[in-house]
């Protein structure tokens, strides 16, 4: 086992940037894309409660089912796909090696 993961993040149709993240830091994907330079608001922190860290997962691993706060919170945005989740709420794990995901926009 790594102690570090790779996830992409598709800027651009066939276009993605590798960020490699910690495991052992019990991190958030949110803080992750935050301190990769991305432009994720997380007005409320990473509690679910405001949906700016949305992100849609395109590939990669299966992820833990969205909590029913999660659930909730992605129902009231403006824009919602199969993939949509809150980055704050997935955990950096071994697990994740691979994910790619896409910064969902920002239309509140």
């Amino acid at each position: 086992m790594t102690d570090e993961v790779r996830v992409y993040v598709e800027e651009a149709p066939s276009q993605r940037r590798e960020v490699v993240a910690p495991t052992d830091m019990a991190l958030s994907l949110m803080e992750v894309l935050k301190a990769s330079g991305y432009d994720i608001q997380a007005t409320c922190g990473g509690m679910a409660l405001c949906g700016t860290c949305h992100v849609e997962v395109l590939a990669g691993p299966a992820l833990d089912e969205p909590s029913d706060d999660e659930l909730a919170m992605l129902e009231s945005l403006p824009i919602m796909t199969q993939g949509s989740r809150l980055s704050c709420q997935i955990r950096i794990t071994n697990r994740l090696d691979g994910l790619v995901v896409r910064l969902m926009p920002q239309n509140t």
